[in-house]
């Protein structure tokens, strides 16, 4: 072991929800430490979009500007360096094992280090991802407005894109490379929203020009503008697993409307903790579990005021 500190707050990811949470606390002078591996999720996004006074900035850009306002708040310290493990000691507080072999002590632990994107087994997805593949209609759906839009999926999930893309483009088709795996309500949904259903197996798309092209088994290819997909998310740090705490359905962390886990003291903000995944949401609840940490802090020390 190099070395051991202290400090109040352990905030694991600098994307929006980290720093907005550190903005909070440095603001009523609590000891911070975020820690940012600086690979985030949403790198291969050209623009922020949805996200007030910031709409059409790139994502760097976003964070640069977030960790230049933290700078007058001596009390937060942001790292390049990724958490390794952790674990809660007897007396409640977590002890968390960096990358370069240092140890912290915290009070409070908060997980904002979002979640990895699983793209479909289909070729020339991962080429096309963040071009002309997406994964949000409200991210990125203004931009491709009026073109011929499909939605690669099966059940409800793909359905549910496909419904949300009516109101950006009056040409959606679903392509479900086999079975839609739909319902019969479903289904007459979609037709009257004059959605079309494409049943056809898919062998790969292709970039065709400024277009995409999907290429079937068996009947000619389909041109569209932009394709989207529902990647299966999955936690970016096994950190919240080691620990014990609940998971959602969807394999976000489980929280309480303050962001606060199953784990006593630990918290979760953004991609990893909300059931949106946005910018604009991470950034609320990263604020929103700061509130609370900081309000539990303020308990502890009023009962211990020798700490």
């Amino acid at each position: 072991m190099i070395g051991r500190e202290s400090t109040d707050v352990v905030v694991v990811g600098g994307g929006p929800a980290g720093l907005s949470a550190a903005l909070v606390l440095g603001r009523m002078r609590r000891w911070v430490l975020v820690l940012d591996t600086g690979a985030p999720a949403n790198a291969v996004s050209k623009r922020v979009h949805g996200f007030l006074s910031r709409d059409g900035t790139p994502p760097a850009e976003v964070r640069a500007a977030g960790r230049e306002q933290l700078l007058p708040y001596g009390s937060v310290d942001c790292r390049s360096v990724s958490a390794r493990s952790a674990r809660r000691l007897a007396d409640g507080r977590f002890e968390v094992g960096l990358e370069d072999g240092t140890e912290v002590v915290a009070r409070r632990l908060l997980l904002a280090h979002g979640m990895r994107y699983g793209l479909p087994d289909l070729g020339g997805l991962a080429e096309l991802w963040g071009r002309r593949v997406f994964h949000c209609p409200y991210c990125h759906g203004w931009e491709v407005r009026d073109q011929p839009l499909g939605v690669y999926g099966r059940g409800s999930r793909a359905a549910h894109q496909a419904l949300m893309l009516g109101s950006l483009s009056n040409d959606v088709v679903l392509l479900s490379d086999g079975d839609f795996d739909l319902t019969n309500e479903e289904r007459e949904r979609l037709e009257r929203a004059g959605v079309d259903l494409y049943d056809h197996r898919v062998e790969r798309v292709e970039e065709d020009g400024e277009e995409l092209s999907v290429v079937f088994a068996g009947r000619p290819p389909l041109v569209r503008h932009a394709l989207f997909i529902q990647p299966v998310l999955s936690l970016v740090s096994e950190l919240a697993g080691s620990l014990g705490a609940a998971l959602t359905d969807k394999g976000t962390i489980e929280t309480d409307e303050a962001g606060k886990t199953t784990v006593p003291g630990m918290y979760a903000a953004g991609d990893a903790g909300a059931t949106v995944q946005s910018v604009a949401v991470a950034t609320g609840t990263g604020a929103r579990a700061a509130y609370a940490i900081n309000a539990e802090l303020a308990l502890e020390d009023a009962a211990s005021p020798s700490r």
